[in-house]
């Protein structure tokens, strides 16, 4: 795709009527119909662009169109070379060698389009976005790091999650996904000092001067390793004093390939790995990636798995904001908090183990449902637990929130407002802190949340004290969910009967030779996903998660894109800390509420 694209088609496909109004907007709106409409992406519009129109179009929709696309949600890359099916006809996708996927977010349309473009392997490059969303600098290194594509005009395109002295571009179709398939890992020498010298920690490097006209800064190493940075992440500060002149993230010590493993796995196997990601919130992690499967598979889940996932759900977002409200306290100076937290998320984790089985990560989801019905004696349980949290947390109230230290250190503390959250990709409590009231639960429910009455808490300060409050406040919501679970579960099936649900229920595997060679394949090889492109957000406990699957018709997946909240969270660090202290610091990476398994993956 080198010259113009051919203008828009309109096709058949089942968009929701906000897709439709944005597809009648832009053709009515944009004069530059240089853009090619998808037909066969029913999920979101997707558009195709050349690399010369891309940035007229995203500037366009992000300033221009009426209802305009604030937030740059996701940026990732697909290595197409060795993909089959790219659909047939008019509906064939443009020949590429490589994908740029932009992912748009509307607040105002509730609405998520895809912008792509098609590059060849001769030519891996295309212009930078980071001059119309900060929050692209990051997204853009990841993809250069691990597809090897460059974005001409970043201001500094270095790798991101490998580490400076790797070789090759792990994402990469051509790329080993294993040590065994690559030679016995050596040291020599000349490696160990290559590796020592890339240690150097050198200012310049990193966008900071060693000095102004009035003083020498120093320069200080916040972790990787340190109590205060949750996880294995590193602040390289440059320092007036105390004062933070600057600070730089630096992320990728926790990067495990869970993107790469999702192209080795069969569809069902993956769900262990998912657990992983933001590893706090447990069977939430499983949430969008069956739903993305069972949109492409087009499953129907009996409504009484989508109650039971929603009860689940709902217990680890209370699991993992105990977490942070005791951290939190922690950070600022209060060390009881976090004992008497972690006693009631022991509580919680005994009705999880009841029932799934397992505790912090029970992969307990399965494509169509969900592993097993709930056992004899959950509602006396969970029953149990809604009427003793209550009480626990009018008690942290008074012990947390309405502490004067605890305000002095998190008041004015670490602000941004809505307009600067969208800017940077914020989502979750952490934009709900800025008054925007937004919720994908209730701004386009999944499994069922429509059927539920519950509020969306907003405090509209921005700093990390109103961070806390949401958070905690989305606890008392969580518990009226819970309690409509209980007081309202459906009776019937817990899994669909669809053919490719995992593993399939036994039915008459007994009785049919068909069934039980289903069940039997289903459970070895796993499903054949029909070839195809979805993409499902769901509203997790730090903000929009959400799975982007490949599937190429075939028993394992082609590319699997994970978008987390955590990722774009960090990188908005700089903003929140420069001309603070570096106590104020800590108290700003402990309201931010991420663990860096989420961030890296």
């Amino acid at each position: 795709m080198t010259g113009v694209i051919a203008k828009s088609v309109h096709s058949e496909t089942p968009y929701s009527k906000e897709a439709r109004a944005f597809l009648q907007d832009l053709n009515r709106e944009y004069q530059r119909h240089n853009y090619w409409l998808q037909p066969d992406s029913n999920d979101m519009p997707t558009l195709w662009v050349d690399t010369e129109s891309l940035i007229p179009l995203l500037s366009f929709l992000k300033q221009d169109i009426s209802r305009p696309f604030a937030m740059l949600y996701d940026l990732s890359a697909i290595d197409e070379r060795l993909r089959v099916n790219r659909g047939e006809g008019p509906e064939k996708q443009p020949a590429s060698d490589f994908t740029l996927i932009y992912q748009l977010l509307s607040f105002s349309r509730n609405l998520f389009i895809r912008i792509k473009i098609a590059l060849p392997e001769s030519h891996l490059s295309a212009p930078s976005i980071t001059s119309i969303w900060e929050n692209a600098n990051w997204y853009e290194r990841e993809v250069w790091d691990l597809f090897g594509i460059h974005f001409n005009g970043h201001p500094h395109l270095q790798r991101i999650m490998m580490p400076t002295t790797w070789k090759g571009h792990p994402l990469r179709k051509d790329h080993h996904a294993r040590a065994t398939e690559v030679d016995p890992f050596s040291l020599s020498e000349e490696k160990e000092r290559r590796e020592q010298e890339a240690l150097l920690f050198r200012p310049e490097d990193w966008g900071m001067a060693r000095h102004n006209e009035d003083s020498e800064f120093m320069f200080l190493n916040l972790g990787p390793n340190h109590p205060s940075v949750h996880g294995v992440f590193r602040v390289a500060l440059q320092l007036d004093g105390e004062q933070i002149v600057d600070s730089v993230p630096d992320i990728g010590y926790h990067h495990r390939g869970a993107e790469k493993m999702a192209e080795r796995q069969a569809w069902h196997t993956y769900v262990p790995y998912t657990d992983r990601i933001d590893y706090l919130g447990g069977v939430m992690n499983n949430l969008p990636y069956v739903l993305a499967l069972e949109q492409l598979a087009g499953i129907q889940v009996p409504e009484r798995a989508q109650v039971i996932r929603v009860m689940m759900c709902e217990f680890f977002r209370i699991s993992s904001h105990l977490v942070f409200f005791g951290t939190f306290a922690q950070d600022v100076g209060q060390m009881s908090p976090v004992f008497y937290m972690f006693i009631d998320r022991e509580k919680l984790f005994g009705i999880v183990e009841a029932i799934t089985g397992g505790r912090m990560h029970p992969a307990w989801f399965r494509i169509g449902g969900v592993a097993q019905d709930l056992p004899e004696g959950w509602d006396k349980m969970v029953r149990e637990f809604l009427d003793y949290m209550p009480a626990r947390l009018r008690d942290y109230d008074g012990m947390v929130i309405k502490n004067k230290l605890l305000q002095r250190r998190s008041r004015g503390i670490g602000v941004y407002n809505t307009a600067e959250a969208m800017e940077w990709g914020v989502t979750g409590p952490g934009l709900r802190a800025t008054g925007l009231e937004w919720d994908l639960r209730k701004k386009r429910p999944y499994s069922g949340y429509d059927q539920f009455e519950f509020d969306i808490p907003t405090y509209d300060g921005g700093d990390c004290f109103d961070r806390c409050r949401v958070r905690v406040d989305e606890m008392w919501q969580s518990l009226r969910i819970i309690r409509q679970c209980l007081e309202n579960m459906p009776s019937g099936p817990y899994k669909s009967d669809h053919p490719l649900t995992t593993p399939p229920r036994k039915g008459r595997t007994m009785q049919d030779i068909e069934t039980l060679i289903q069940h039997f394949v289903n459970n070895s090889w796993g499903p054949v996903m029909p070839a195809g492109e979805v993409c499902f957000p769901i509203e997790a406990t730090k903000g929009l998660n959400s799975y982007q699957i490949i599937s190429d018709g075939g028993t394992t997946s082609y590319r699997t894109r994970i978008r987390t909240p955590s990722f774009p969270h960090l990188q908005m660090i700089p903003l929140m800390s420069r001309g603070l202290l570096i106590a104020d610091l800590i108290a700003i990476i402990a309201s931010i509420d991420f663990v860096m398994a989420d961030v890296d993956r």
